[in-house]
């Protein structure tokens, strides 16, 4: 793959990443056939901030949970409610290193194919 079109992907999607994942990223990017960069570049990844305001807002429902995917926990969260509010306010703290974690799943489900 060509260096610049990685660079451009990795400026755009940082964000969605842990930071300790961003050269293991790009060197798989690199070693990329090019005929799989559409298919990358379609993956719509869920914003870590997204995911903190709905937690803040609606974590107590499991709305955070559902929004990035994780639907068994969101459950769980929504018949507790929010485990008795603790369950959500704890996901304040967590609900952005999960959301780039299921960011990450989603990149490398996509580099299989």
């Amino acid at each position: 793959m060509e260096a610049n079109k990685v660079d451009m992907f990795m400026m755009s999607n940082t964000k969605f990443f842990e930071g300790h994942n961003l050269h293991a990223i790009r060197e798989r990017l690199l070693a990329l056939d090019d005929e799989k960069w559409p298919m990358i570049q379609m993956v719509q990844f869920k914003d870590p901030t997204t995911a903190l305001l709905i937690s803040i807002f609606a974590g107590a429902y499991g709305i955070d949970r559902f929004y990035i995917g994780d639907t068994g926990m969101g459950v769980g969260k929504l018949l507790t409610c929010g485990g008795v509010g603790i369950w959500a306010i704890v996901d304040w703290f967590l609900i952005q290193g999960a959301t780039k974690q299921k960011n990450l799943e989603k990149f490398n489900q996509a580099m299989m194919y």
